[in-house]
């Protein structure tokens, strides 16, 4: 007889262990070994982080050891088993590896490949793969949740998604929970039966920020009406994508020079300071002709769909010089246009609204659409098209972990029919699906790559814009990860050929353009296929950029520049004006969200702007899928390069009032989790 030695490894997860059978079967290149019942003895030892060994006897020498088979029976009760790894010490001292990291479940079995990466093109076990793929083609099927969104996991529960994709028990998320136990925490409840009724004034407002002790927040209380503070955030706010430089006033802005001549400090005319590349715009025509949220039928909302033109002054300021709320014609003729040098209450009412329809675009497009629901293609497609044994498989995996669980929760609970976001929300209810339907048309590949995406929008030049923190650390950031995967792609691609021949990868990218995108093979805005080295770097550096650095720049911040809802209201409760001098203070708080809104709102900026308890940042991966070591070395200069960005940044906030810190590495979780 020969024996075998296996060690077994337990994740450290509540309810990793199991009381129930246990049967391993060992798959070398000339035999296998019966399949063998684990002991009673040694099963209750397979307890929450354990490593316990057991020996497996074969009649004959089995050979290299290429597969691992796990089976789960049931004793007692229908638990689940998660099992980190297996390793085998063959008789003559030679030892396999098998990642496992999932869950086991009862009567299933579970086959495992070894720890070599494999290039489909270069697998022996092409069986094998054939089956574990088409296993999981029948797990992770493509939906449409709504007419115009991009595809989505086939569950319609949390609780039905594979266990493999499940938050863990201690990581679980309830929506309805957190934004209660927010409410709560801030000491909200007092406001939240108060219906319909307006606020005072903005000292009224500071009786929902008593709690608060967060410095950016405050400072954005005392200083969210100036003029500087509110262009300062189309750089370096939650939403820092809509700003673009302008060379050609829109058709339907009305706004002439006469209008805007006290604003520019340069002595030049509108005309020259378009040319001169010192006119940028913030442009919410996606909005337009939007449904309001109507399913409060008691509180009337409302939505526009705003110009504001945007000046660097000779200061460097980004401010605002003009305004305008209505899109009436083609030649803007009947539009009133805004200006600062407008009585108080109209000025400060129509950046308001500005706001305000920043707000809604960024919760629905900058940050559901744009990371989560893209995030959620890229991950099906992964699980669907890639072997876990592929080494971009092995690259993806960290950066796709809970985000099918979030956005599944969000359809049950967040965004779907009466769902929390209707509460406090100006683009709830129909708008939601509208927003999202357009936002669909302007979603491409090139525009989730981070440097065309700041040229597209011609902010990519620091000396024309300067003191734009979104796009100088997000380009830091960008090129780290580019660095690291295309050492990783170096590694196992020797040639474009290679790339060609890699029929996982080329499904991959298919099932995201026609399945997940929706694309037709004559109108792709998604690539089709990946012909060379460069264009998989760029394709896997937009998935993982877009998972972890992405959400972060534009999630993190809810807290800070939403807190205070005058600065971004999240509905507003008047029409937009339509002429000027008829603006009071009583018009604007009957304008702003109402006590109960502005409570749900604080509450679910707060919950949603939390790091979750033990937070796997960017570039850490505590599951050791890879264990190459020329991946290990590439992974640690990884780590290096996002250390030096850490510091880069560090040094700079320090000299700054209010810190950029949303793209600093030391606080990007690896993917959508929240």
């Amino acid at each position: 007889m020969f024996r075998y030695t296996v060690s077994v490894a337990t994740g450290g997860q509540e309810f990793a262990e199991t009381v129930n059978d246990i049967y391993l079967t060992l798959v070398g290149t000339e035999k296998c070994s019966d399949r063998t019942l684990l002991d009673r003895s040694v099963v209750d030892h397979l307890t929450r982080g354990s490593v316990v060994s057991v020996d497996i006897k074969a009649k004959e020498l089995l050979g290299d050891i290429v597969l691992v088979k796990l089976e789960k029976g049931k004793i007692l009760i229908d638990d689940h088993w998660y099992c980190r790894s297996i390793s085998v010490t063959t008789p003559s001292g030679d030892c396999f590896e098998f990642p496992c990291y999932r869950w086991v479940s009862i009567e299933k079995n579970v086959i495992l490949r070894d720890d070599k990466d494999q290039l489909p093109q270069d697998d022996n076990l092409k069986e094998y793969r054939r089956m574990e793929l088409e296993s999981r083609q029948l797990l992770f099927r493509w939906k449409e949740w709504r007419s115009g969104f991009p595809m989505s996991i086939d569950f319609n529960s949390s609780s039905e998604l594979p266990l493999d994709i499940q938050f863990e028990a201690a990581k679980s998320v309830d929506f309805s929970l957190n934004y209660t136990r927010a409410v709560r925490n801030l000491g909200l409840n007092k406001f939240m039966n108060l219906f319909q009724s307006s606020w005072k004034d903005f000292a009224d407002f500071e009786k929902i920020f008593v709690k608060i002790q967060n410095k950016v927040s405050e400072h954005v209380m005392q200083n969210w009406n100036k003029d500087y503070f509110f262009g300062y955030q189309f750089l370096n706010g939650c939403n820092p994508v809509m700003i673009k430089k302008c060379m050609k006033l829109p058709d339907k802005f009305a706004v002439t020079h006469e209008m805007v001549k006290v604003s520019l400090d340069r002595g030049l005319t509108l005309q020259e300071e378009l040319k001169g590349g010192n006119i940028y715009i913030a442009d919410y025509a996606i909005l337009e002709g939007v449904q309001a949220n109507a399913t409060d039928p008691d509180t009337k909302q409302y939505l526009a769909a705003p110009f504001c033109l945007l000046y660097k002054n000779s200061q460097n300021e980004i401010v605002p010089i003009a305004i305008q709320l209505s899109r009436q014609t083609t030649s803007g003729a009947g539009n009133t246009v805004f200006l600062p040098s407008d009585n108080e209450y109209d000025w400060m009412l129509a950046k308001m609204w500005v706001k305000s329809a920043d707000f809604s675009i960024h919760q629905l497009a900058t940050h559901l659409l744009r990371t989560h629901l893209i995030s959620e293609v890229f991950a099906i497609a992964m699980y669907r098209q890639l072997a876990a044994v592929h080494p971009i498989y092995k690259l993806l995996i960290p950066h796709v972990r809970y985000t099918i669980a979030i956005n599944t929760a969000a359809r049950e609970k967040l965004i779907c029919k009466s769902g929390l976001f209707d509460k406090a929300n100006g683009t709830g209810g129909i708008g939601i699906i509208e927003v999202i339907q357009k936002a669909m048309k302007t979603l491409t590949y090139k525009s989730l790559c981070f440097p065309e995406a700041m040229k597209a929008r011609g902010v990519d030049n620091k000396e024309d814009l300067p003191n734009y923190y979104y796009r100088d650390d997000g380009m830091l950031v960008w090129e780290a990860i580019k660095s690291f995967v295309s050492d990783v792609v170096r590694i196992y691609y020797s040639s474009d050929m290679a790339v060609q021949e890699d029929e996982e990868i080329q499904a991959f990218v298919q099932d995201v353009c026609f399945s997940g995108m929706k694309n037709s093979p004559k109108d792709c805005v998604f690539p089709n296929s990946l012909k060379t080295r460069e264009q998989l770097v760029e394709y896997l550096t937009v998935v993982i950029f877009t998972a972890s650095a992405q959400h972060a720049a534009v999630n993190f911040g809810q807290y800070d520049w939403f807190a205070w809802v005058p600065n971004c209201p999240s509905t507003m409760r008047k029409p937009p004006p339509t002429q000027k001098g008829q603006v009071d203070m009583k018009y604007i708080m009957e304008s702003l969200p109402d006590r109960t809104r502005s409570s749900w709102h604080l509450g679910a900026v707060w919950a949603l702007s939390q790091f979750q308890d033990e937070e796997v940042l960017l570039g850490v991966y505590p599951n050791k899928h890879f264990t190459e070591k020329s991946v290990t070395e590439a992974t640690k200069t990884f780590r290096k390069k996002l250390v030096e960005v850490t510091n880069i940044i560090k040094r700079r906030n320090e000299k700054l009032k209010v810190p950029y810190w949303y793209l600093s590495p030391d606080r990007i979780p690896n993917s959508v989790a929240i």
